[in-house]
C-alpha cells in the first residue's frame, strides 16, 4: 500500500479534532491523508522523534516526503490535499500567519473545553478501521 501525502496525528479524546478528520476523509476523494489517534492504547510516539506532549501541543502531520508540518501548517497542507484549499486561503496570508499561530495554539490548549461548549460529542476515531488501513509510515 502506497503511504499518504500527509499522516495527521489526531488526538481521539478531542470531540472536534475527530470531527474535523472525519470531515477531511469525506473530501479526501484520492487517498491523500491518513489519520492516526495518539489517544489510542499503545500509541508510541519514540519512534516518531517527537514527544507525546508536543503531540498534543498542536497537530502534527508527518509528509510522504519526511517532512513534520505542524499547527496551522498541518492545517494548510491537509485541506490542500483534501481539495479543500481554497478553505484556508486566509491562513496563507504571510503577514496573518504569527496571529493564526497564536490562535491556533490557544485553540490547541483549550480544544477539550471549547468541543464541550459548542456541545460537540465524543466519536469513534475509527469506527470501521480505516484509520488501520490509510494509516501512514509509522503504524
Amino acid at each position: 500500500m502506497e503511504s499518504p501525502a500527509l499522516t495527521l496525528y489526531i488526538d481521539g479524546n478531542c470531540p472536534l479534532c475527530v470531527a474535523e478528520m472525519h470531515r477531511l476523509r469525506a473530501w479526501d476523494k484520492h487517498g491523500r491523508l491518513g489519520f492516526i489517534d495518539i489517544a489510542q492504547a499503545g500509541f508510541d510516539p519514540a519512534r516518531l522523534g517527537v514527544e507525546l506532549a508536543a503531540l498534543n501541543r498542536q497537530m502534527h502531520g508527518w509528509t510522504a516526503d519526511g517532512r513534520w508540518v505542524i499547527g496551522v501548517d498541518s492545517i494548510v497542507e491537509a485541506y490542500t490535499l483534501a481539495g479543500k484549499g481554497w478553505l484556508v486561503l486566509p491562513l496563507r496570508v504571510p503577514f496573518m500567519r504569527p496571529a493564526y499561530r497564536a490562535i491556533y495554539r490557544a485553540f490547541a490548549r483549550t480544544r477539550i473545553d471549547i468541543s464541550s461548549w459548542l456541545g460537540v460529542k465524543p466519536s469513534p476515531v475509527c469506527p470501521d478501521d480505516r484509520c488501520a488501513v490509510k494509516a501512514g509510515p509509522f503504524r
